[in-house]
């Protein structure tokens, strides 16, 4: 049964025992010894299927190229073999757990397109798994061992996401990453809850930074921000098994995370963990996504094809007086109107804006009927008159109904959609509304292996000869049974040569 921790703010006279530390509770969990159940097993699998196929469709993108090339300047210590790099045959170029990790980290979140989960705060908990691939890699560990360490990361980073929220202080959300990748490399290695506790404070502290990096004009940068704390967890993990101590305590402190980052010194949270001997079942709760944007962007992609299909007058702007999206909250302030960032109706702005543009994803998935996650992004379609006419006229609004949707705790009624009107020139309205996303577990067309695998094909295709694919996804399928030092099966080598970037320091 899950068990709620009350969390505050405690002075340093109050000498708080690690016991009762937010940080030695989380670490707890993850040095628990309980087995990952059937059903996390086979979600597991999904995910690492998930990952490849986002990461093999951003392989030549700049931002891979670049941490790519990084990554393959760092050569494996002693005390181990390396870690894979999609893309690159692990026989012939292997490289150091926490470069492997920065480089398949970037490639996975590149396109904004695999799993999220999103409560008090945003997360991609799929991002916890390039770190702990790496290491387990790196150290010879099994598959067995793999998926109990992406079990932790995902229970502690969905914990945290519903307990505590950053983006109220304009805190980025991978804040939430360092510490559960942490945790998750202490699960796969089996270290004890001392070294974990502190591999998970050192994971906090260098992992707080600002949200700019998803405001205004979006750089390349939000490709990188959860890889970098991926590679901090690995090496908070690798100072703690030698030794070295964390700020503590991290969260609860008078100059601590919560005093001076969060709520403030009278704050509270009640983070919800597992009991001891409980499964870690988090990563049921999370879900992934069918079209390459902000997730918040799904079911209205979906509604839009709906649209397209049904009525499709309203993709000529003559027709459209105006397109008011009501929704959630976030919606509306984070990829929506609300906003303020005049970047999201700019026909020039970077891909990664576009992504984060509700009136621009809803006007081209109205006009098109479909999403491509490199057509619908390119300046030719961004900057097409009609399109610009008509993406001049949506809207967003926040709604109160929405906003608490997207905050149940109830997942029959959680929601991440909302209700569009569209007024016509001719006086007419048009209402339509819609809660979850086609490929939610909750909607029109749920994601089920087949669909994980299916994506993972059209994305690999012209990348990944179809023998490789194959042998990938064999391997990731029979996931429990790969032995120790077998992991290298996981990694995905594309056909052709890949391209370098412009020369740095490494």
């Amino acid at each position: 049964m899950t068990v709620l921790h009350s969390v505050r703010v405690h002075p340093s006279k109050d000498n708080l025992p690690r016991e009762e530390q937010l940080a030695w509770k989380m670490a707890e969990v993850a040095a628990d010894p309980v087995e990952v159940t059937p059903e996390v097993t086979e979600m597991v699998i999904n995910r690492l299927l998930d990952n490849a196929s986002v990461a093999i469709a951003s392989l030549d993108r700049d931002p891979i190229v670049s941490a790519r090339d990084q990554a393959l300047a760092h050569a494996p210590g002693p005390h181990g073999t390396g870690a894979a790099l999609y893309g690159v045959p692990a026989e012939r170029h292997k490289v150091s757990p926490e470069w492997a990790a920065w480089a398949n980290g970037v490639a996975v979140r590149e396109l904004d397109y695999h799993d999220t989960f999103l409560a008090a705060e945003y997360s991609h908990p799929g991002d916890n798994i390039p770190p702990i691939l790496a290491v387990a890699q790196h150290v010879g560990a099994t598959g067995h061992d793999l998926v109990r360490g992406i079990a932790t990361g995902y229970e502690l980073q969905v914990d945290l996401v519903k307990a505590i929220c950053l983006h109220a202080h304009k805190i980025d959300h991978v804040a939430h990453l360092g510490p559960s990748a942490a945790a998750g490399i202490g699960t796969l290695l089996g270290l004890p809850v001392e070294t974990i506790f502190h591999a998970i404070g050192q994971g906090l502290h260098t992992t707080t930074a600002t949200r700019q990096s998803r405001k205004g004009e979006i750089s390349t940068w939000k490709a990188h921000a959860p890889a970098f704390a991926g590679k901090m967890a690995v090496e908070a993990v690798d100072r703690a098994m030698r030794g070295q101590t964390s700020p503590t305590p991290i969260y609860e402190g008078e100059d601590g995370v919560i005093a001076w980052l969060l709520d403030g010194p009278g704050a509270a949270y009640e983070v919800p963990l597992p009991a001891p001997g409980e499964a870690k079942a988090a990563i049921l709760d999370t879900y992934t996504k069918e079209h390459s944007a902000e997730y918040q962007a799904q079911a209205w992609i979906d509604l839009a094809r709906k649209l397209h299909r049904e009525r499709p007058e309203l993709a000529d702007p003559a027709r459209i007086e105006r397109i008011v999206l009501h929704t959630s909250h976030h919606t509306h302030y984070v990829i929506g109107s609300g906003a303020n960032d005049p970047q999201k109706y700019d026909p020039a702005a970077t891909r990664e804006t576009l992504d984060h543009s509700i009136p621009y994803i809803f006007t081209v998935a109205l006009q098109d009927g479909a999403w491509d996650h490199v057509g619908s992004y390119a300046p030719e379609r961004a900057g097409r008159p009609d399109t610009v006419e008509l993406w001049r006229k949506v809207t967003t609004a926040e709604d109160a109904e929405w906003t608490r949707r997207y905050h149940s705790l109830d997942p029959a009624e959680k929601a991440f959609g909302g209700r569009a009107e569209i007024t016509l020139t001719d006086g007419s309205t048009v209402v339509e509304e819609i809660a979850v996303a086609d490929a939610h577990p909750l909607g029109a067309r749920p994601f089920a292996r087949e669909q994980y695998v299916a994506k993972l094909r059209s994305l690999a295709a012209g990348v990944v000869a179809d023998e490789e694919l194959d042998r990938f996804i064999d391997a990731a399928e029979n996931l429990p049974a790969l032995g120790a030092g077998q992991l290298d099966a996981l990694n995905v080598t594309a056909s052709h040569p890949l391209r370098t970037g412009t020369k740095g320091i490494f």
